[in-house]
């Protein structure tokens, strides 16, 4: 398992999952990432919805000069 401050949970798979409900979840795939911000749309696997932040910094930071619009996905390098 390898856990990330900013992102998801690798874990070798296969893997069971139980959520706060008692459903079981399974994965066959070699490896898994868990989500752990509840962002995922997947949850709780992750769909890297953590990339996105709030505040995409200002204007000054991004290349196009523009306001960044909430929930906008952060510029990458």
């Amino acid at each position: 398992m390898v856990v990330n401050r900013e992102g998801p949970i690798l874990v070798e798979g296969p893997i069971e999952v139980v959520g706060d409900d008692g459903t079981t979840m399974r994965s066959d795939r070699f490896a898994v990432a868990i989500c752990t911000c509840r962002r995922s749309r997947a949850y709780p696997w992750c769909d890297i919805s953590h990339r996105r932040r709030k505040s995409a910094g200002t204007a000054e930071d991004r290349p196009d000069g523009r306001q960044p619009q909430e929930g906008e996905e952060e510029p990458r390098p």
